[in-house]
């Protein structure tokens, strides 16, 4: 994991389209497949609608929950960057195999995650990933000034690429003024932008 700053003045682009309106060859081997396991016996088609109802029940919270926990404790903080999946676990939330990894931003660095070969995502924790996170464009590179953050030439930012076996989250500055506020209150501070790290954490608009 190399550091490496983006030259904001570049262009992204826009994303490229998941054409999930439209019959793909991968998309009518997926169905084949999936059809061919349920007449085997396998598994039931009520078995797919459970695995799929399960997945798309995470959300960005179970991560933004990792996050807070780390802001107001810091035995569970060091333990999250020390071991990001026992920590996920502690908190209940089942990651299965794979590695998790969190990564922790500070005023002088700022982390920023990609997957530059397909779209690996800590899903079990943010949920399904954004559009934009799975294009050529965003996986190329990953220009913070597009999302409309600004990091000062003084901070350094650290891109880092998950795997099939790795997963990151970043683990956000926390927003100044929040001292003494309980980890309910700042759950909604951290969103799957700030997870990612296109985005830093801030209080909401008055």
């Amino acid at each position: 994991m190399n550091p490496h700053t983006h030259d904001a003045t570049h262009d992204h682009g826009p994303a490229a389209k998941d054409h999930d309106d439209k019959l793909t060859y991968y998309g009518a081997m997926e169905i084949g497949l999936r059809e061919l396991l349920i007449a085997k016996g396998v598994f039931t088609a009520e078995d797919v609608r459970v695995a799929v109802e399960a997945m798309d029940s995470r959300t960005p919270e179970n991560g933004a929950r990792l996050a807070a926990r780390a802001w107001t404790d810091g035995a569970f903080k060091a333990r999250l960057l020390s071991d990001a999946s026992a920590a996920a676990r502690e908190m209940g939330y089942e990651i299965g195999p794979l590695k998790l990894m969190a990564v922790e931003s500070t005023p002088k660095l700022h982390n920023l995650i990609v997957c530059t070969l397909c779209s690996c995502y800590p899903r079990m924790l943010m949920g399904l990933p954004p559009a934009w996170y799975k294009s050529a464009a965003y996986r190329s590179r990953a220009v913070l000034a597009e999302f409309g953050t600004h990091v000062p030439d003084d901070v350094e930012v650290r891109v880092h690429d998950s795997t099939a076996d790795l997963r990151h989250m970043v683990l956000p500055v926390r927003p100044a003024g929040t001292n003494g506020w309980t980890e309910e209150q700042l759950v909604p501070l951290i969103t799957r932008d700030s997870l990612i790290g296109v985005a830093v954490p801030s209080l909401p608009a008055r």
